[in-house]
């Protein structure tokens, strides 16, 4: 990677991918020698081999176990080094970073972002905003105020208007009673309805057409 593009790009940028890899490894290194120390001592006590001939033996076995999982260890941590060269930290063929902004370009976005005239006009697009708001509201409260006046207008009349077709009821019931009483008051003081009444009484033969038309009339009616 050295002399690479890749690397150029990330130097260009602060970044070094090779001193990322020395200290992974350096730290992994320190962490295996923190480990089979602590063992070291663990295995000594356990044992109880301090001041004996069995510590050099025990020393000797920790050794040797060591060396295998270094061995192991280096093996695996080679190949994750080139993976990290050649893929983690290569960029593109044909890769560059965007142009820094010259002084210029950037003291006039800050100009943009701090114009105390944009800044005035913001405030009072938002003034207005919430006075529109405000308004809205009111607006709202109104309409829901002459709706609900609206519905207890309607209601008022509704009941008005059972009221005065109940009472034209109770007067046409009336009436109609009224009219009844009338026409049999005047049935009963008819002199006709004695005579066919008297004339049924001796019998059907005895009475004329237009008496039994009445009579029949007078039965409907009943």
């Amino acid at each position: 990677m050295e002399g690479s593009e890749s690397e150029a790009v990330f130097e260009s940028l602060n970044l070094s991918p090779r001193l990322f890899i020395n200290e992974t490894l350096n730290t992994v290194d320190d962490l295996l020698d923190d480990a089979f120390h602590f063992y070291n001592q663990e295995a000594s006590n356990l044992f109880k081999t301090d001041g004996t001939d069995r510590s050099r033996f025990l020393s000797e076995g920790i050794a040797y176990i060591r060396n295998m999982i270094q061995s192991d260890l280096d093996t695996r941590l080679g190949m994750w080094e080139k993976y990290c060269l050649h893929h983690v930290f290569a960029v593109p063929k044909g890769f560059s970073l965007p142009q820094t902004e010259s002084p210029t370009e950037t003291f006039t976005c800050q100009d943009l972002l701090f114009d105390p005239d944009l800044d005035a006009q913001l405030d009072i697009l938002r003034n207005r905003l919430t006075m529109v708001g405000k308004e809205s509201a009111g607006l709202n409260h109104e309409l829901q105020a002459l709706e609900r006046q609206s519905a207890s207008n309607m209601f008022q009349d509704m009941l008005s208007t059972m009221s005065e077709l109940h009472e034209k009821m109770e007067k046409l019931r009336t009436r109609k009673v009224e009219n009844l009483e009338c026409i049999r008051a005047k049935r009963i003081k008819d002199p006709n309805r004695d005579l066919l009444a008297s004339n049924y009484r001796k019998g059907l033969p005895n009475a004329t057409v237009e008496d039994i038309q009445e009579f029949m009339a007078d039965l409907k009616r009943m």
